[in-house]
């Protein structure tokens, strides 16, 4: 670690760590739930139609007020707000604990989002007024390399926990994270001067969080069907309210959001490269999941490991991009991350087949890993350099808000790629095998069948893919995979090739002019 330029003494490594624990909580408290999800419905006896909600709240509730908790942290302090955000977690977190039925956990799940909104850009922001501009690419460094361990490590840990002691201990991983986070932040991260504005933008928060929690309900029922009511309807509403949030800012003389920012190159990129970066890492797990459970037969616990090999040598690779971005600049390390990330998937759509080598697999996961990590360290450092003065916290929520939306994208448009590309293999093989595509299409829905009873376990024999009506779906299936990381692999080329031609060599913050 090249502590001296960070000048690791003793307080910038707490600052640091502090403010890494309670970004983490962020991404391990939903996941760890969503990995355990399963005990904890059987538990309370949720109804199937609540599952993917009690799931989601969280996230949901996050997204919608994302913009809110960067204005409010810039209006009344940003070490007051995340100090809020982490008791919330905790007390929403410890009575989840307790929960003695769905509702009461739903209700706790409304309230966990809404703490955790203080811990998205906030951290990212304090980062920035706690160390010096000359540390900081570093310091993120350290940052993303902290969240990248303990997001790797945690919810293996918390699976084995709960197969000893029970689902209820899920809910004892952000209060412990959020506790050592509360006080190494009152012990050793500095208050933020208070921007004082007129007044809060309500419209605009408001409006921007019904575009972001419209565009994620609407992408999550795209997995049902695009033309259906519940897809089209909330996506209308998101793009009517985020053309009246545009509308409504360039309007008002305190804007939640000053739209002069996106007139800078470099931060339009970087906000391109924090989509992209999300939306191949949550596609990467679907892929992961049909293709890994239903050709290769492997254990959900198994897909999870994957993501593990490496974790300490990818971290290593972190801190030096963070080196990197301080020495050079951005441009460089956010393009050679995004061309990782797009060799780890064209690894796979190379080598992509029923009888594929594992550790084939954990090659290719861990290029989208270290490309997801390395870009992460220089778009931070991008966009918070581009923030103007007392407007981090706003400037740091925008990162998160384009990353969350990448998220909510990923899912959606890899299962539409694969149904796409998977019919077409099925039915070229139909054809070839002389059979009617309503034979073909009796064997698919008879091995999807034979999935859903039992998948990825150990009584689920994949050749039964090679056995239904003598079609290879195996092969189909890996052959639609091949066709889905191939598409998906322009997308960080395209960006990386944007970066590198409109990002400058050298910071160049933007100057942002009040109306």
């Amino acid at each position: 670690m090249p502590t001296s330029r960070l000048r690791t003494n003793a307080r910038t490594l707490p600052i640091i760590l502090a403010l890494s624990l309670a970004f983490t909580i962020t991404v391990v408290d939903p996941l760890v739930l969503s990995l355990n999800l399963p005990q904890v419905s059987r538990a309370l006896d949720v109804p199937p139609q609540v599952v993917g909600l009690l799931g989601g709240m969280a996230t949901l509730v996050m997204a919608a007020a994302v913009l809110a908790a960067g204005n409010l942290g810039d209006a009344f302090g940003l070490r007051r707000l995340l100090r809020s955000g982490l008791v919330v977690v905790t007390v929403a977190n410890l009575l989840s604990m307790l929960s003695p039925n769905y509702a009461f956990l739903l209700a706790m799940r409304v309230l966990d989002g809404l703490g955790m909104t203080a811990l998205l850009g906030v951290p990212l922001a304090l980062l920035k007024t706690s160390v010096t501009d000359k540390q900081r690419p570093t310091a993120i460094g350290v940052f993303v390399a902290i969240e990248m361990v303990l997001c790797g490590v945690l919810p293996a840990l918390t699976g084995w926990a709960v197969a000893a002691v029970g689902w209820r201990v899920v809910f004892l991983v952000a209060p412990l994270l959020a506790m050592i986070s509360l006080l190494l932040t009152a012990r050793y991260v500095p208050e933020t001067p208070v921007q004082h504005r007129a007044r809060l933008d309500v419209a605009g928060v408001i409006l921007v969080g019904m575009a972001l929690l419209a565009l994620v309900i609407g992408l999550a029922a795209a997995q049902n069907g695009v033309f259906r009511p519940e897809t089209w309807l909330p996506l209308a509403v998101s793009v009517v309210a985020a053309v009246l949030f545009v509308r409504h800012e360039h309007r008002t003389p305190e804007p939640a959001l000053d739209l002069a920012l996106f007139g800078s190159r470099p931060f339009s990129v970087a906000l391109a490269a924090a989509f992209t970066l999300n939306f191949l890492m949550a596609g990467l797990g679907i892929v992961l999941g049909q293709f890994g459970s239903v050709v290769l037969a492997l254990s959900p616990e198994t897909i999870g490991l994957l993501f593990l090999p490496g974790t300490l040598l990818i971290a290593g690779f972190v801190v030096l991009s963070g080196s990197l971005v301080g020495k050079f600049s951005p441009r460089p390390v956010m393009v050679v991350g995004l061309l990782l990330m797009a060799a780890g998937g064209l690894l796979m759509a190379g080598t992509v087949n029923p009888a594929m080598a594992l550790w084939l697999l954990v090659a290719a996961v861990w290029l989208y890993n270290l490309g997801s990590m390395v870009t992460s360290t220089s778009v931070s450092e991008t966009v918070l350099s581009q923030a103007p003065s007392g407007q981090s916290g706003t400037v740091a929520s925008v990162q998160l808000a384009f990353g969350m939306t990448g998220y909510a994208f990923g899912p959606t448009v890899y299962l539409l790629l694969l149904n796409v590309f998977f019919q077409r293999e099925w039915l070229a093989d139909t054809e070839a095998r002389g059979l009617t595509a309503t034979q073909g299409e009796q064997a698919v829905d008879a091995a999807r069948s034979a999935v859903a009873q039992s998948p990825g376990g150990a009584g689920y024999d994949p050749n039964l893919l090679r056995q239904v009506g003598g079609l290879d779906l195996g092969a189909d299936l890996a052959d639609a995979v091949r066709l889905t990381m191939l598409t998906v692999s322009a997308l960080p080329i395209a960006v990386a090739v944007a970066a590198f031609v409109l990002m400058s060599r050298r910071k160049r913050p933007i100057r942002t002019v009040r109306r």
